[in-house]
């Protein structure tokens, strides 16, 4: 370290208080060498503590960084870390406990920041810089159980990682509000610049949000940086849109040209439409979690989800890896009542088709151009092939022109459309959280523009109160 770099003549200020309409905020200001510095904290007892050590460090005659305005023992643990190796860090501490799609989602999200932060002008191409940072720098099972610092990676991508590695910027830089900013700024946008979707750019802070609570953890920063920058965040509006719930007799039409198409995955969107499973929870479903009776009601005990991310981020190695049911305990389960018309499907589909291992009732029966596999079917039925049938029975079903609008557009539409249906019909919003595996809060968030006919009754019962009411001027 340069000793110019470094200085003795230190002031510090007292911790100034600011009230905004959101939150409040506790601002440490001090001075290096008649440099002004500044740290902003949401809780005063992290600006205390913050200020504290500063004070402590001037006492004992520690020398302060002049431009970060840092005493030498603080910046002593940030100046040997980059923000590459730092990142690459909290990917291998996340990697045990995370399912696959989430170790996919930080990847993709600490992708973004840090080829974000890295210099604009190179000679090295932007989609190979993502490509290598996502599929090895951020994938443990592709670096092994080897640090960043000692994996070696394929000889032809040496070059390229080196350069990453060396054009990083320092953990500390992110203290800067503009460095910081570049990174929200990148996160908030897809790659041809347009605005990403509100529940996208919420995910990706979400992560890069934790990797710098990780650095709040190893002591590296007093409080997460992210916090003091006032950045305005697009609304997440998770809210249902009516216009893509379809109604029993469209619901209908997609099943009888899915049975035309695939007859194999009838019953697989039967359930997402008649018991509101989602999709992994179907793909999950085997024949001995099934009470199927000759006649009336039965039920669907769900045990668990089959997520599909892709077998670079599983354990197994496997495309498809069984998880627990969503926000649940491991071993938790969700009884859901199966309607007569959703009985008749499966027991069609129980005599028709032959089960996978363990009973599994939707597997892949074909390979790649439609060709049929031979049985065991030992795959879980792919999203590509729901998704593909589903485009194809939806376009038939529809035509041309309903096609184009935004009704069933995704099989998960059909979720959407079974509890908008139960709601609909009356059933307590209790029964049908439920059913559907939600908080009753979520439930009436998420589908508040779906339950029609309220507005109506509303408006009758105040007609009533309103002619019930006493008539005081007849008095």
């Amino acid at each position: 370290m340069n000793p110019n770099e470094f200085s003795y003549d230190v002031r510090i200020f007292g911790i100034s208080t600011y009230t905004g309409k959101r939150r409040k905020t506790y601002t440490v200001r001090w001075e290096v060498a008649g440099n002004r510095s500044q740290e902003t904290f949401v809780q005063s007892k992290l600006a205390d503590s913050f200020r504290s050590k500063l004070t402590t460090a001037a006492r004992e005659g520690i020398a302060f960084h002049i431009e970060s305005g840092l005493p030498q023992n603080m910046m002593r643990e940030l100046s040997r870390r980059t923000w590459y190796e730092h990142a690459a860090e909290f990917v291998d501490v996340k990697w045990p406990h995370a399912s696959p799609r989430h170790r996919k989602n930080i990847a993709e999200a600490l992708t973004t920041v840090t080829a974000a932060l890295l210099p604009s002008k190179t000679a090295h191409d932007a989609d190979s810089i993502r490509s290598i940072l996502r599929s090895w720098t951020f994938n443990k099972s592709a670096r092994g159980a080897l640090s960043i610092q000692n994996a070696i990676p394929k000889d032809e991508d040496a070059p390229l990682l080196r350069w990453i590695a060396e054009s990083s910027p320092d953990l500390s830089e992110l203290r800067d509000a503009p460095t910081m900013r570049r990174a929200l700024d990148a996160l908030s946008l897809k790659l041809d610049g347009k605005p990403a979707a509100p529940a996208t750019v919420s995910r990706k802070r979400s992560a890069f949000y934790s990797a710098l609570e990780y650095a709040v953890e190893l002591e590296l920063f007093e409080a997460n940086p992210v916090d003091k920058v006032q950045y305005m965040k697009r609304e997440n509006t998770d809210v249902v849109d009516r216009r893509v719930v379809a109604n029993p007799q469209q619901a209908r039409a997609f099943l009888k040209a899915v049975r035309e198409i695939h007859p194999a995955l009838e019953a697989f969107f039967g359930c997402l439409y008649f018991a509101g499973l989602r999709p992994s929870e179907a793909k999950h479903l085997r024949l001995t979690d099934c009470t199927l009776p000759e006649k009336g009601w039965g039920e669907l005990l769900l045990t668990g989800s089959t997520q599909h991310a892709g077998a670079e981020w599983t354990d197994s190695g496997e495309a498809s890896e069984d998880r627990s049911l969503k926000h649940r305990p491991d071993k938790a389960t969700r009884l859901v009542p199966a309607c007569p018309e959703l009985v008749e499907l499966l027991r069609r589909h129980t005599t028709e088709f032959r089960c996978g291992p363990g009973g599994r009732l939707f597997v892949s029966r074909t390979g790649r151009a439609g060709i049929p596999l031979p049985p065991p079917y030992s795959n879980p039925v792919s999203s590509n092939t729901y998704a593909r049938v589903w485009a194809k029975a939806r376009a038939k079903a529809l035509g041309e022109t309903q096609a184009a609008t935004p009704l069933a557009r995704r099989p998960y539409d059909l979720r959407h459309a079974a509890v908008s249906l139960w709601l609909n019909a009356g059933v307590p919003a209790t029964q049908v959280a439920e059913w559907a595996g939600h908080s009753v809060n979520v439930l009436l968030k998420v589908y508040a523009k779906c339950v029609d006919g309220q507005d109506e009754i509303a408006r009758r019962r105040v007609e009533a109160a309103l002619r019930d009411a006493p008539d005081e001027r007849a008095a």
